[in-house]
């Protein structure tokens, strides 16, 4: 009796594997055709399919920045997807500052948005991949450098947003915004120094500690298995083209979901951190799932770069690009963050500082983690 499955069953396994393999890209294409349909017949269909089809491209742009970031080092790595996930970001806050016109809700969402998605990054990615990577290995090791470099970043940078927010208690408008742009200068070219401090003089502040590389073997045998996947087979340029172009089409997506949930906002009287809250969650979302792989197989140094990384980026490039941009379209767009906003940053710097400062991570830290951020989304939403 022959013991080998129908010839049919191969194709059935393989149909299934391309299947689950190309899933996020599937669900994008489906939901972008959804959103280009129902743009101007249904703004809840639209707005609800948008969301879906732009969360599944940024998924498919972070995985081919994990596969590009696997075939450099720290900190490049985590360079790739966190200005992928940080693009995805301004494109979405731009496509509001400019289908509102510059209106005090557009430039509002806008403002909830930046600091949202550092709220994201440092709170949900950090606190998930920690509890997640603390109830599987109790503990676990990263370089203590990395964190202790990044709080220092992040408290400056924070405490410079804290400059334009006194000025808007006054009533000259156009010193406010002198100050954002001297700000957001400033921290361009604090950034400047943190990129050769980054990848000239102290690379090794933001690379693994010995233990943690020795689990570098497991995700290389937890690679060949997915070896077929179309982008592991592409030479590095492919790779960067087709995240070019997937960022167009998430460009086009977040006009429409900007254009669209913007008169849903204002229709359902929405406040505008919980929108803000919206679309971090959104630009995020990617690197939140790249976090929690790279926790789940004891790569918590990664996990630290991508949580402090991206905030850092979200602050010092996202600010500085929105306002330019803004700027070029007739829309002064101030830093004038108020004072929930920047509290809640400061506390999640401190927060952050307090979990990593010793080296080591376990899951009560990333209990805390997502019991502040869960205070805070309470507070979004009802705060206007």
């Amino acid at each position: 009796m022959d013991s080998h499955p129908p010839a049919n069953s191969g194709n059935l396994h393989g149909f299934r594997y391309y299947i689950f393999e190309y899933i996020d890209i599937i669900i994008g294409l489906i939901f972008a055709i959804v959103t280009f349909e129902t743009y101007h017949s249904s703004e809840y269909i639209s707005v609800f399919s948008a969301a879906i089809a732009i969360g599944a491209f940024s998924m498919t742009v972070a995985e081919i920045a994990d596969i590009l970031s696997d075939r450099l080092q720290e900190p490049y790595a985590s360079f790739v997807l966190t200005f992928s996930a940080v693009i995805v970001e301004i494109v979405l806050l731009y496509m509001i500052v400019g289908n509102t016109g510059g209106s005090a809700l557009g430039l509002e969402t806008v403002k909830g948005g930046i600091i949202s998605a550092v709220i994201v990054d440092m709170n949900v990615l950090l606190g998930l991949a920690v509890f997640v990577g603390g109830l599987r290995f109790k503990e676990q090791e990263h370089n203590e450098d990395t964190s202790s470099t990044y709080t220092t970043i992040l408290l400056v940078a924070a405490s410079a947003l804290l400059v334009p927010s006194i000025l808007n208690y006054t009533d000259n408008q156009q010193k406010l915004f002198e100050a954002s742009v001297m700000i957001a200068v400033l921290l361009m070219i604090f950034y400047v120094f943190i990129f050769i401090f980054q990848t000239k003089t102290h690379e090794h502040f933001f690379k693994a500690t010995a233990k943690s590389r020795m689990f570098k073997i497991k995700k290389r045998h937890r690679e060949v298995e997915d070896e077929d996947y179309i982008f592991y087979k592409v030479p590095n340029i492919v790779n960067f083209i087709a995240i070019f172009g997937l960022l167009i089409i998430i460009g086009f997506l977040a006009e429409m979901f900007a254009h669209n949930g913007m008169h849903l906002a204002k229709e359902y009287n929405i406040s505008s951190g919980l929108a803000g809250l919206i679309i971090a969650i959104i630009a995020v979302s990617p690197e939140v799932i790249t976090a929690l792989k790279a926790a789940k197989d004891d790569e918590i140094q990664r996990v630290i770069n991508i949580a402090m990384g991206a905030s850092v980026v979200s602050i010092m490039i996202t600010v500085p690009v929105l306002m330019v941009l803004s700027y070029y379209n007739g829309i002064m767009l101030s830093l004038d963050f108020n004072a929930f906003q920047v509290g809640a940053l400061i506390l999640t710097v401190i927060l952050v500082w307090k979990t990593t400062d010793n080296g080591e991570t376990n899951y009560i830290e990333g209990i805390s983690h997502l019991m502040f951020f869960a205070a805070y989304a309470t507070i979004a939403t009802l705060y206007n």
